[in-house]
């Protein structure tokens, strides 16, 4: 589907590449936290990436996981559970010590907790349940913190972008593609899911596909790429952002390149 990013976002106003932290900053604090997402903009990130699931009670929540086990001391489905559960929960031991006490944040709290420069990628990523209430429980959270001109909505589901995109107009849209996806599907989302960005997984990039996607307006968004050499490689071939685990080193890369212009 024919889009490209809305004239009145921030992102269209960026020196490319930008370098997005995957997840926060997340080799140095744990994944999908306050702590991550702040670390990232302190150590040079233009923004951040974070995934969102909906909780029991139609709260939005940061979490990669469609289960709570790997990055928290809970157990189960997050979907099963309420936000006044969730917040019980540890989402920091399991990093580090240090990080003890961290809890799982809501979208809104991360929408205050960010400073006003600072870039959003939020990930819709309600995969096990792609009717859910998601798409209109964040535009409605972008609504209320007045950030839709820094915020990037990203996800595989293309009915999600679609949705939201009828919504709230004015957003950024991304779609998200991966290897491991059924060809059918990196044949027919394309076409289904309304987006300016094209967010392919590192490995999937090539020099043609930049600039195809350049002849028609859309941006290439590489996830989630940690290797320097990789980096250059995919700067040198124009790609327009950097999703990284590594934000530090795509700032070096990124600044590299900008200084080469």
């Amino acid at each position: 589907m024919h889009m490209t990013i809305p004239e009145g976002s921030a992102w269209a106003a960026c020196r490319r590449p930008v370098v997005i932290a995957h997840r926060g900053a997340c080799q140095q604090a744990p994944e999908d936290t306050l702590p991550a997402f702040l670390l990232a903009r302190q150590i040079g990130a233009d923004g951040i990436e974070l995934d969102t699931k909906l909780t029991a009670d139609g709260q939005v929540v940061i979490l990669h996981d469609q289960t709570l086990e790997r990055t928290t001391n809970g157990e189960g489905r997050v979907v099963e559970r309420s936000l006044q559960e969730l917040r019980r929960l540890d989402a920091g031991s399991h990093f580090a010590n240090a990080f003890a006490g961290v809890g799982l944040p809501t979208l809104g709290e991360v929408f205050a907790a960010l400073d006003p420069d600072a870039l959003i990628n939020v990930e819709v990523a309600n995969y096990a349940t792609p009717t859910d209430r998601l798409p209109e429980a964040t535009v409605e959270l972008i609504r209320q913190h007045g950030v839709g001109r820094r915020v990037l909505i990203s996800s595989f589901n293309p009915l999600a972008l679609w949705k939201i995109g009828r919504l709230m107009p004015g957003l950024a849209l991304g779609l998200l593609m991966t290897p491991m996806q059924p060809a059918w599907q990196r044949r027919l989302f394309p076409v289904l899911g309304p987006h300016g960005l094209w967010h392919p997984f590192e490995t999937m990039i090539t020099p043609r596909m930049v600039r195809a996607s350049h002849r028609r307006g859309k941006w290439v968004m590489a996830w989630t790429v940690n290797d320097r050499a990789r980096m250059e490689e995919l700067v040198d071939w124009g790609v327009d952002g950097l999703i990284t685990d590594v934000p530090d080193v795509g700032r070096q890369v990124a600044d590299a390149a900008q200084a080469a212009c």
